[in-house]
């Protein structure tokens, strides 16, 4: 299975085909499909999932909501089959049915009125359908938190909306914006689960946040959450907020701060203990499965870290001085070598050209690794890198060079934010389309 689509044009040598086949390779282990058949096994009345066994009573039902939740759905009935009762599933891609499971729309990357009404069918379902024999596995992906939301009453999904984007704009990072989020909302930060009373509820998560923290992934919605309203307080305040909002809003966090409404569930509440919450795929585990692969070329592998973070064109600069040390001193390992590092960085846009942070990083990197003998590659695993068409650039010592030939300046291209551009015209943008799953970037 090959995700490139332009990989002939990018094969310029042996190391090329390499590094091509151990970032597709990579992209394999999380694919959502592939994620779930690998995850599951079956043995009578047992399911295994990874290391977690589950022993089955009553009856199985499947929900889920995410960028990938489709094919994961699809992924569980080819595996589970008639055992599944049924279920409902939101996707951002229409409506179906795979076997006895829903797919119901819902909308992305912002919430409205689909994903309000399929969020509603879902705890509809749950309430109606599940007994406390039953086992429920929940499907989780990138997305969730827009796919997936029931406000608290006399909240709208705009009121919420139009904080989030507040908040955005005035700086706040993810970790803030869910701390908000949740206390509006009837199912994230674990909330989920006082919908369903069964014996067993697995949820099966894709994660597309780095450190692969169970209460930021689509919010949390099985996962303990150890904020709180003052939290909440502090953040508004501090974001210059507390005074703007609806009344309905401030009201809500006000009697959270009396102690009069109930905060989301911790670590150490009993709504946990029958609750398994299992990573299937991430880019800590695209990274191992890299690595693996890249061993069987012949090559030590390297994992520096899954968890990049800064200025693209920055952190080019600094993977670009790990390479010249390994190439001038063998340290922190002799090659041949394959590095391999995720994460993902910013570009802060200065210019206005085409590109995206990966092929920033890249063109910054090959910029600092002219004349080396070495190829590296920068993607985003879900295809989609900034504004561009491409998911990322493969480069190597000879990629400036061959840009001077053309009369381009790969300091002007910087400078002006159009790192597509620039690749496109020498032929090294990597081209997949929308890949169908997201851990970041590799």
């Amino acid at each position: 299975m090959s995700f490139i689509k332009n990989r002939p044009v990018l094969e310029r040598g042996d190391l090329h085909r390499i590094a091509l086949d151990i970032i597709e390779y990579g992209l394999e282990s999380a694919d959502p499909y592939r994620a779930v058949v690998a995850s599951l096994r079956i043995s009578d009345n047992i399911i295994y999932v990874r290391d977690t066994m589950v022993k089955v009573r009553g009856r199985i039902h499947v929900i889920g909501f995410g960028k990938a939740s489709r094919r994961m759905a699809d992924a569980m009935y080819n595996v589970l089959g008639n055992r599944i009762a049924g279920g409902i599933v939101i996707s951002p891609e229409g409506s179906g049915y795979i076997g006895p499971i829903e797919i119901v729309k819902g909308d992305h990357p912002i919430p409205g009125n689909n994903t309000l009404k399929s969020s509603q069918r879902v705890l509809e379902y749950l309430q109606n359908n599940v007994h406390e024999d039953d086992t429920v596995f929940i499907l989780i992906s990138g997305g969730g938190s827009a796919l997936f939301e029931v406000p608290e009453r006399n909240v709208s999904l705009d009121d919420v909306g139009r904080l989030a984007k507040e908040l955005m704009r005035r700086g706040a990072d993810i970790f803030e914006l869910n701390t908000v989020r949740k206390r509006f909302s009837r199912v994230k930060g674990g909330k989920l689960l006082r919908y369903i009373r069964a014996r067993n509820i697995v949820s099966l998560i894709i994660s597309d946040v780095i450190g692969d923290r169970l209460d930021t992934i689509a919010s949390g919605p099985t996962a303990p959450d150890e904020t709180s309203y003052g939290d909440v307080y502090s953040i508004l305040t501090r974001r210059g907020l507390w005074n703007e909002m609806p009344e309905t809003m401030r009201s809500i966090i006000e009697a959270g701060l009396r102690g009069e409404l109930p905060d989301t569930p911790k670590s150490g509440d009993p709504i946990f203990s029958n609750v398994h919450n299992i990573i299937i795929a991430s880019n800590a585990i695209a990274l191992e499965s890299m690595a693996r692969k890249a061993e069987e070329y012949g090559f030590k592998s390297l994992i520096l870290t899954s968890m990049v973070e800064g200025e693209a064109r920055e952190v080019g600069k600094v993977i670009a001085s790990i390479i010249k040390n390994i190439l001038a001193y063998s340290r922190p390992v002799e090659k041949p070598v394959a590095i391999l590092i995720g994460g993902e960085t910013v570009v802060t846009v200065r210019g206005k050209g085409v590109g995206g942070r990966n092929q920033e990083l890249c063109l910054s990197l090959a910029v600092s690794i002219k004349g080396l003998e070495t190829v590296a590659v920068c993607m985003g695993t879900d295809g989609i890198d900034g504004i561009s068409p491409a998911a990322g650039a493969i480069v190597d010592g000879y990629t400036i060079d061959e840009g001077y030939r053309l009369g381009l300046d790969p300091i002007a291209y910087l400078e002006n934010n159009d790192s597509y551009t620039y690749f496109s015209k020498i032929n090294r943008a990597i081209i997949t389309g929308y890949t169908g799953t997201n851990v970041n970037d590799v």
